[in-house]
């Protein structure tokens, strides 16, 4: 019997009967949603009672239907899928886009969600620079100041933006540091409609940044991809005409790498969204 499930040259560690029964799994498809216990046991290779014991056991666990004749995989089948895809962080998700993108412009590149009035930074890439910017992965920064946290901002509803800015208590970092109410809700309205931000020198003089938002498979804005840099290195022009497309393009890059899981998991990156 071990003969016969076990492939040629197969050692302990290898499990026929779950690879059997992946193969029932896999032998539904887009084209083939609903199928006889026969057609099942000919996709997958093996004979009637064999096929029809998988059959019968993803039926048990909730993975399988069958109206007595044809059999159909539920939704439930999904859960495999998704709880591997759930078990990668944004940061495994995102780094690799990043450090492309770091490694292309020379410049340090983070991503950041909302928590609260903070800026979280979930994931980070560096260049080899000798002045680089002195954020890790957990550091916090106040969100009005950043440019991460005007796309942020921006991503919110009105009702929410308009909560946040109640609450809102202003410090003044720098003389560029924008503290008031009203000029701040303008400057986060205009990141909404343009879909990027730049902020220069208003948390630390000597380095400006360049935010654009990083969306879910669904379009809901579940983070912010980030370029800093010294000012006197990057000027704004150079930011805007060659830095933005290519975090865009970044951007678009981690957008397509999320799998869908993250629809339903953006809530949790957007915890300042009161």
């Amino acid at each position: 019997m071990a003969a016969e499930l076990e492939p040629e040259g197969a050692d302990r560690d290898y499990v026929a009967s779950l690879a059997r029964g992946l193969s029932v799994i896999r032998a539904f498809s887009r084209s083939r949603p609903s199928m006889t216990l026969s057609e099942v046991a000919q996709r997958a290779d093996m004979n009637r009672a064999a096929a029809r014991r998988f059959l019968l056991t993803l039926v048990r666990e909730g993975y399988a239907e069958s109206d007595g004749k044809y059999f159909r995989l539920r939704p439930k089948i999904l859960e495999l899928g998704f709880s591997a895809l759930s078990s990668l962080s944004f940061a495994e998700v995102a780094e690799p886009p990043m450090e492309d993108l770091s490694a292309e412009l020379g410049e340090t590149c983070l991503a950041a969600v909302l928590d609260g009035d903070m800026c979280v930074y979930v994931a980070r890439a560096t260049a080899q620079r000798v002045v680089s910017v002195d954020l890790d992965v957990g550091s916090t920064l106040p969100a009005f100041t950043m440019s991460t946290g005007r796309v942020l901002l921006a991503a919110l509803s009105d009702e929410e933006l308009d909560r946040w800015l109640d609450d809102f208590r202003p410090t003044k970092y720098t003389d560029h540091t924008i503290t008031s109410r009203a000029r701040l809700r303008e400057d986060v309205i205009a990141v909404r409609e343009k879909g990027w931000s730049i902020v220069d020198q208003e948390y630390e003089i000597g380095f400006r940044s360049l935010s654009v938002p990083i969306r879910d498979q669904s379009g809901t804005v579940v983070a912010a991809l980030n370029v800093c840099c010294p000012s006197p290195r990057v000027s704004l022009e150079t930011m805007q005409e060659e830095f933005l497309p290519a975090a865009l393009r970044s951007a678009e890059e981690i957008q397509r790498s999320l799998p869908e899981e993250y629809r339903r998991r953006a809530k949790d990156l957007r915890v300042g969204a009161r």
